[in-house]
C-alpha cells in the first residue's frame, strides 16, 4: 500500500521538530544535516488510525533576508509542497502573526487545498483564543495544539488522516521493481538496457537521476514496472535539497516495490551503504537481487572471482546468502537479460503459498535431523506449522516454549524452508506461537 507524504513547514522556533517528534512517537527518524547550516532535516514513518504516511521536517524560514541559507530553505518549502500530499504549516500562538509567517503563507496560498494551519503552543485549548488571529493568513481555520505536551495533537492527526488521499495499491497484474543503489553505479544504464529504450538520462556525473521514473516492460506475459531512482548516498553527503527529497523518493520506492534490484559497481565492490540499502529492502519484506554491474571492466576473470567476492559479501551480511547475484554489463548487455528472469522468479517466490501438509512434513524432517537445544532445562518441541501470509512468505510455528527457541535454531529452520521450497531472493518470516493449554 503506497504511503502518503506529510511535510511540516514554518519559521524557526515555532515547534516544527517538536511536532515531528510527537507524531513519530519514538520511531527512528532519518536525519539530514545540511552542510553549512545547523538546521537538521528529518523524515520518517508515521501512522494514525490505520493510515500510514511519511512525515518530513524542513528548515525554518526567516523573514526579510535573501542570504544563501534562506534561499535554500525556500527551495526546501517549494520541494516539500511538490512532494507532499499534505502540508502542516506551523505557527506560534505566543508570538502571533510574524512577518516570516506572512512570507510562508504567500508561498502556500496557491496550494491551500493541501495546507493545514497548525497553531502551536496553545496550552489551554478550552479558553485560549489567540489562535484566531491566524485567520488573516488566508489558509483556513487554524488547528490549536501544544506539541510539547501533546495536547490537541490527537485531534489534529484525526483530521490529517481524514485528509490524506486514499491509499492506492500497486496494480495487481504488475511486478513493481525498484532499481536502487549508490550514485554512478549504472542504474539508469542497466534499466535502459533492460527496457530497451533511453527512458532515463544517463551521464557520467554521479547523481544525475533526480526523480523516480516508471518504465513498464512486458516480459513473457508479465508486466514489469521499473522504477529508476536517484542514487542513495551516505546521509551526511546528501548536500542539496533536491538530493534530500530524492533520497525520500528512493525510500518510498523500496517500500512500494515487490522486488529491488540493488546495483553495485564491480570495480568498487560492495560498500557499507550498499549493505544498508539491501538490509532496508530485506527488513521490509521486499524481494532482492544484487546486480554486479560493469563486469566487463574486470580484467582477470578467473572462474572463482565472482564466487570469492560473493562469499566475502555474505560473510559480512549473512542474509544475502539467499539472494541471487547477477554479474552483468549494462554497457555491453552481458548477461543483463538474466535479471528479468530473476525478477519474475523472485516475485513468484514472494507470493508462493505452501500447503500445510508440506509445511509440517519439512518441519518434522528438520526437527528430526536436528533437535532444538534445551534451554534452562526445558525441552523445546514443535507441534505443527502453517503458512499464514505471503509477500513475504510468513510461517507460524506452534511450540511448547516459543520464547526459548534460540535465534540460531530459527535460522536453521529458515534455511531449511528456503532449501525445500526455493524462496530465492525472498525474506522469510517466522512467527513462534505457544500451543493453547500447553506449557
Amino acid at each position: 500500500m503506497r504511503r502518503a507524504t506529510v511535510a511540516i513547514v514554518g519559521r524557526p522556533n515555532v515547534g516544527k521538530s517538536t511536532l515531528f517528534n510527537r507524531i513519530i512517537g519514538g520511531r527512528p527518524a532519518i536525519v539530514h544535516d545540511q552542510p553549512g547550516s545547523t538546521r537538521d532535516r528529518h523524515f520518517g514513518k508515521a501512522e494514525w488510525n490505520g493510515r500510514p504516511f511519511w512525515l518530513v521536517d524542513t528548515g525554518g524560514w526567516s523573514a526579510g533576508t535573501d542570504d544563501p541559507l534562506n534561499r535554500a530553505v525556500r527551495r526546501q518549502i517549494q520541494l516539500a509542497i511538490s512532494e507532499a500530499d499534505l502540508v502542516l504549516f506551523v505557527v506560534d500562538t505566543q508570538q502571533g502573526v510574524h512577518p516570516a509567517d506572512q512570507e510562508v503563507a504567500e508561498l502556500l496560498r496557491a496550494h491551500v487545498d493541501k495546507v493545514m494551519l497548525v497553531a502551536n503552543k496553545t496550552d489551554d485549548l478550552a479558553n485560549d483564543t489567540s489562535h484566531h488571529v491566524f485567520h488573516e493568513l488566508g489558509l483556513g481555520d487554524p488547528y490549536p495544539v501544544s506539541a510539547a505536551i501533546g495536547r490537541g495533537t490527537g485531534d489534529l492527526l484525526d483530521r490529517v488522516a481524514e485528509r490524506l488521499p486514499e491509499p492506492a495499491d500497486p496494480a495487481v497484474d504488475q511486478i513493481q521493481v525498484a532499481v536502487v543503489g549508490r550514485p554512478n553505479v549504472g542504474k539508469s544504464s542497466l534499466m535502459n538496457r533492460l527496457v530497451g529504450e533511453e527512458r532515463a538520462v544517463v551521464a557520467p556525473e554521479a547523481g544525475t537521476t533526480r526523480d523516480a521514473i516508471d518504465s513498464p516492460l512486458q516480459y513473457h506475459g508479465v508486466t514489469l514496472n521499473f522504477i529508476d531512482t536517484a542514487g542513495l548516498r551516505k546521509r551526511f553527503r546528501v548536500a542539496t535539497d533536491v538530493e534530500f527529497y530524492s533520497t525520500l523518493r528512493t525510500e518510498r520506492a523500496i517500500e512500494d516495490a515487490d522486488v529491488c534490484v540493488l546495483v553495485v559497481d564491480a570495480k568498487d565492490g560492495v560498500h557499507a551503504q550498499d549493505l544498508k540499502i539491501a538490509e532496508s529492502a530485506w527488513e521490509q519484506g521486499t524481494g532482492l537481487i544484487v546486480a554486479v554491474n560493469k563486469w566487463d571492466l574486470i580484467d582477470e576473470k578467473e572462474s572463482n572471482t565472482a564466487i570469492q567476492g560473493q562469499k566475502e559479501v555474505t560473510g559480512r551480511a549473512p542474509f544475502l546468502d539467499g539472494v541471487p547475484f547477477a554479474y552483468v554489463s549494462a554497457l555491453t548487455g552481458q548477461r543483463s537479460r538474466t535479471i528479468l528472469d530473476l525478477i519474475v522468479q523472485v516475485a513468484e517466490a514472494r507470493g508462493r503459498r505452501i500447503q500445510t501438509a508440506e509445511v509440517n512434513r519439512v518441519l518434522n524432517d528438520l526437527t528430526g535431523r536436528h533437535q532444538p537445544p534445551q534451554t534452562s532445562g526445558h525441552e523445546v518441541k514443535f507441534f505443527y506449522g502453517s503458512q499464514v501470509g505471503t509477500a513475504p512468505p510468513t510461517f507460524a510455528l506452534v511450540s511448547n516454549h516459543p520464547d526459548l527457541v534460540p535465534d540460531s535454531f530459527q535460522r536453521f529452520l529458515l534455511n531449511g524452508f528456503r532449501a525445500a521450497w526455493g524462496f530465492v531472493g525472498v525474506p522469510i518470516r517466522l512467527k513462534l506461537r505457544r500451543k493453547r493449554g500447553r506449557r
